[in-house]
């Protein structure tokens, strides 16, 4: 199997590693794995592509690429320019350093590559390690996901399901904030929602007098609804989110048809 990783921590991030190893395993001795991956840091791009100007990409090492660009854009540059002439069989992106449940899900650069991915027909994958005071200062914080990456996407490879449809499955997949041998097993969970958690801004006036704004992040532990995906990783659960990049609420087109003329 031929698999393309990438991130949004950038290349040189811890996760990008444990990702590596999860990918040899699955790619197996007859495979390889292909690395394009941000120069540079690019948390909470989404699915921004570099529309407007042009990304330089380096060459960094055997099947190794830095790109100075996106998440998403280095997809793009894996398929339409590294791997242009043997394309992979699965797209992997992770693992992010930190969850990308519940609506962090909507900022993630991890999630946006694996979203591109999808978009361009390729079966893809966003692995992302939560944390928080049971993991966090443990000697590897990705243990969990590091220990059962490669099961949980050989399991989700094997359900996914053999369709034709305009946007493809991509699945989100968030490890637990507990250590490897805590993890209770996997579930299949909706995207949830923290109640009364959100970005925020943190304004601190630079030495120069000039005012700047900080983004900053709400309470990760906070409760969602039952069986969604924030809410099984905090019960230590690892959450498999299936997703498409179709926005449409369809649960609604028909009580919006006197909009209609």
């Amino acid at each position: 199997m031929r698999i393309l990783i990438t991130n949004d921590d950038g290349i040189t991030a811890p996760g990008l590693q444990v990702l590596e190893a999860i990918a040899n395993e699955i790619a197996g001795p007859a495979g390889a794995v292909w690395t394009v991956a941000p120069a540079f840091e690019q948390s909470g791009v989404g699915h921004c592509i570099s529309y407007t100007h042009p990304m330089m990409i380096s060459q960094m090492g055997e099947r190794r690429y830095a790109a100075e660009g996106s998440p998403a854009d280095c997809v793009l540059a894996g398929l339409h320019e590294v791997m242009k002439d043997n394309r992979p069989d699965l797209v992997l992106s992770g693992v992010n350093r930190g969850n990308n449940s519940a609506e962090n899900t909507l900022y993630s650069g991890t999630i946006g590559a694996a979203m591109e991915a999808a978009l361009q027909g390729l079966p893809a994958i966003a692995l992302s390690q939560y944390f928080g005071p049971e993991n966090l200062d443990i000697e590897n914080p990705f243990e969990a996901a590091a220990q059962h990456g490669a099961d949980v996407v050989r399991r989700i490879l094997a359900a996914t399901p053999s369709e034709d449809a305009d946007y493809s499955l991509f699945y989100n997949v968030n490890f637990p904030p507990v250590p490897a041998a805590d993890v209770k097993g996997i579930r299949v969970a909706a995207q949830g929602r923290r109640p009364n958690t959100g970005f925020s801004t943190e304004a601190h006036n630079a030495p120069s007098g000039r005012r700047f704004l900080w983004i900053k992040g709400g309470d990760q532990r906070a409760v969602c609804a039952a069986g969604t995906d924030a809410a099984v990783n905090l019960d230590g659960y690892i959450s498999v989110t299936p997703m498409r990049a179709d926005l449409t609420d369809h649960s609604v087109i028909d009580a919006h048809k006197g909009i209609n003329t």
